[in-house]
């Protein structure tokens, strides 16, 4: 498949995206919402698959992981009943985001990702890279503490630690700081240093984060998390 093929697939399929949530936000318009996002989500998939950038080696592995993949929702769909499907929501935004890091480690460590970029590219390059696996971390973690909570795995009172705020800046302060560093790493390993430091603060908040909320109030913070998990994988 061309570039100039795919690049119009993928814009095809952000529309699609966006008439999904457009159809998603009433009752009576879901179903196409659903059709809709399944399209598009079918058009990117196969867009990228073949595409330039895969191999006809690595053909069978995504051919594969579909297939389980795909084995792995169906079941849950069909198995899952209605009242627990906030539940299920939950779990499926988590791999969302850990799906998200993985991404973002891979285009770090691949020597080619980034060989022609220099400059404010490179910097741009690795800022997304960072930001995506910052997030992609926060979703992971925090939707696998919403789905404890909505399956009552997990209490549903707010664990509101002492000085929590401070707690908050100080893992703010120092994911900027190991970002510079990131930026600034002259290898790959001095790189990973700095994103497995980030990585484990961005986990430690996404739990921190949704402990402090009450069980009754987890729809809206799965909610939240979805948005996340959609700038996660944009970047």
């Amino acid at each position: 498949m061309f570039a100039s093929l795919v690049t119009v697939s993928y814009i095809g399929a952000i529309i699609l995206f966006i008439l999904s949530l457009g159809g998603l936000s009433n009752p009576a318009t879901s179903r196409r919402g659903n059709l809709y996002g399944m399209t598009g989500m079918t058009i990117a998939v196969l867009a990228t698959v073949f595409g330039p950038k895969v191999s006809l080696a690595g053909l069978p592995w995504i051919m594969v992981a579909m297939l389980v993949g795909g084995s792995v929702g169906l079941i849950a769909a069909r198995t899952v009943k209605m009242t627990q499907m906030p539940e299920l929501v939950a779990l499926m935004h988590s791999l969302v985001g850990l799906a998200a890091c993985l991404v973002g480690f891979a285009n770090y460590i691949d020597p080619l990702a980034a060989a022609n970029l220099s400059g404010a590219e490179k910097a741009i390059h690795e800022i997304e890279i960072y930001v995506g696996i910052l997030i992609g971390a926060i979703t992971f973690s925090g939707s696998l503490i919403a789905f404890g909570k909505l399956s009552a795995k997990i209490s549903g009172k707010p664990l509101l630690m002492p000085g929590r705020h401070f707690i908050n800046l100080l893992g703010l302060l120092v994911v900027i700081y190991f970002g510079g560093v990131f930026l600034h790493a002259e290898t790959v390993s001095a790189g990973m240093m700095a994103l497995t430091v980030m990585t484990v603060i961005a986990l430690l908040f996404g739990i921190h984060m949704v402990m402090a909320i009450g069980g009754a109030d987890m729809p809206g913070v799965v909610s939240m998390l979805n948005s996340n998990s959609g700038w996660a994988a944009a970047a």
